[in-house]
């Protein structure tokens, strides 16, 4: 299972989205910084603050030619109401296959029941890593200030 490092192209993944449609990821974050919030499913409470927190941030975020996406092996329902419940303006994915993302992003799995923990991603507007988030628990993930912090950075600096 590698890890993705600063530098290397995010690998594209396809799943499907709330509502309608795909999530094509880095396809759909082309030409603004992109945010990949990999989340272990709407029952986790970490994972709701951290959501709930891009949602509040979506501004701030835009602002900084920024684009949010998120997704778990949540089956479409359950994203579905976590993106109402909290009002989520980003698009959201659902359905991910624990183990085809594990093996192209190198997320830590959950084993029983089967999930993905908590894994983050910041991307330049070619798609390449920045930064990563890699979670082994419940706890460790990216937060919307740090990420606004660190684009306000590297923005500054106009550096990757």
């Amino acid at each position: 299972m590698p890890i993705l490092h600063n530098g290397d192209s995010f690998p594209e993944l396809k799943i499907p989205a709330v509502g309608s449609g795909s999530l094509v990821i880095p396809r759909d974050l082309a030409g603004s910084y992109g945010v990949v919030l990999i989340y272990r499913g709407s029952w986790c409470p970490y994972c709701n603050a951290q959501l709930a927190a891009f949602g509040r941030a979506q501004d701030r975020l835009e602002q900084l030619n920024t684009k949010v996406v998120a997704f778990s092996v949540d089956d479409e329902d359950k994203a579905e109401e976590l993106v109402r419940k909290h009002k989520l303006g980003f698009p959201v994915g659902h359905s991910a296959d624990a183990d085809e993302i594990a093996a192209a992003v190198g997320s830590y799995t959950n084993t029983e029941p089967k999930y993905l923990n908590s894994t983050g991603f910041v991307l330049d507007p070619d798609g390449k890593v920045i930064t990563a988030v890699y979670s082994s628990g419940a706890i460790g993930r990216l937060t919307a200030d740090d990420v606004i912090g660190f684009l306000r950075y590297v923005q500054s600096n106009n550096r990757h």
